[in-house]
């Protein structure tokens, strides 16, 4: 090999592996989908949405439901949120990544977030879930659809109390109608 070609090699045994996401949980019915940016390395091994036991999304859903979705099977808890007209999705369909941190996402390939309005007609918001999903606000302003930034339901999200991370997810249930 010879030096560039050397280098790039290098440079991509020391890459973490393509990781792929999570299917979309999008039903036509759907009136209100959360967009995270890419599922942790425990969601990943889980193959589930939220699948840290210390992130707070489940627990969120289950204060503004009034049920306990944490004691439910995982499956149950994907088909009250289809029920009641949620969807789940990512930002991103696939990325490196090493750990779970969004700041560590590399390489990362998006999904076809254009194919929302003809995946869910009854939309009537998107909510980012934290600043890395909302750096993609533009694509879905682009389809003129309301779009809003929540706060990150994520363990590393510290910096807001279980209590002020209610409060605005409550807000974009009830404004989706949800509640």
């Amino acid at each position: 090999m010879t030096g560039g070609a050397e280098r790039s090699a290098r440079h991509e045994d020391t890459l973490s592996p393509l990781l792929q996401g999570l299917p979309p949980l999008i039903a036509r019915h759907s009136r209100l989908l959360i967009l995270g940016s890419f599922p942790g390395v425990a969601s990943l091994q889980a193959q589930q949405y939220y699948g840290h036991p210390r992130n707070h999304f489940w627990p969120l859903l289950g204060v503004i439901w009034g049920l306990d979705l944490m004691a439910l099977p995982y499956s149950q808890r994907l088909a009250e949120a289809r029920r009641r007209g949620l969807g789940l999705w990512d930002v991103y369909a696939r990325c490196r990544r090493a750990g779970s941190l969004d700041r560590a996402i590399e390489d990362a390939e998006m999904n076809d977030l254009a194919s929302l309005k003809r995946r869910a007609p009854a939309l009537q918001l998107v909510a980012h879930n934290g600043s890395e999903s909302a750096r993609a606000m533009r694509h879905i302003q682009a389809l003129d659809l309301p779009v809003l930034r929540l706060p990150s339901s994520s363990p590393a999200n510290a910096s807001w109390s279980f209590d002020r991370k209610l409060g605005a997810w409550r807000a974009a249930f009830e404004q989706a109608g949800l509640c």
